[in-house]
């Protein structure tokens, strides 16, 4: 059966938008960003496992049933999220995850004003380093930034930075692969 295009798009920005308006009037500004971080890690459990993507989209099982299971296995998540991914399931839109999840980063930014801006260094970072970080982006960004901070043991140094799909790349072994790049295509050029 055919689904109409405007009409999934609709149900992804009321579903965005339930979830941002509960979330704020539930938590303020802290559960909507805790609830973008939880959809965020739901999307990456839905997408491996094929048991719990199926079992709430299986048309088997009655709408209630789904809903239930969503339930449950969101439990521990916050409650307007759970409730959110229950209606979803109970209507067979739980495909439609993906978008409601980017619809709500949209809405966040031109409804709050805040971007979340995901950073990933070598060591944790100290005040005067995240003040740096979030007074530049803020500038850049032209909104309130939100930084979300990640150690990564693997990297040799720099910082990598990322926000709404865009990624800043200024780690070491980037910077190295483009010294190699660029020194390949003065050797291959016949400078040296």
């Amino acid at each position: 059966m055919p689904t109409n295009r405007l009409l999934e798009k609709e149900k992804v920005a009321t579903y965005a938008s339930v979830l941002l308006e509960a979330a704020q009037e539930a938590g303020g500004q802290d559960a909507v960003l805790e609830i973008r971080d939880q959809a965020e890690q739901i999307l990456r459990i839905m997408r491996t496992n094929m048991d719990l993507q199926s079992a709430l989209t299986d048309s088997t099982y009655t709408p209630e049933q789904r809903a239930t299971i969503a339930r449950g296995v969101f439990a521990s998540c916050n409650s307007v999220l759970t409730e959110v991914l229950a209606v979803m399931a109970e209507r067979g839109d739980i495909e439609l995850l993906t978008r409601v999840w980017n619809a709500y980063c949209e809405q966040l930014q031109e409804k709050l004003n805040v971007n979340v801006v995901d950073v990933t260094t070598v060591v944790e970072l100290d005040d005067h380093l995240r003040e740096v970080i979030k007074k530049k982006a803020e500038a850049d960004l032209g909104t309130n930034v939100v930084l979300r901070e990640r150690v990564d043991t693997s990297l040799l140094g720099g910082i990598l930075m990322s926000v709404g799909g865009k990624r800043i790349d200024a780690s070491v072994v980037s910077q190295l692969e483009n010294a190699r790049i660029v020194l390949k295509q003065t050797m291959d050029g016949g400078e040296c």
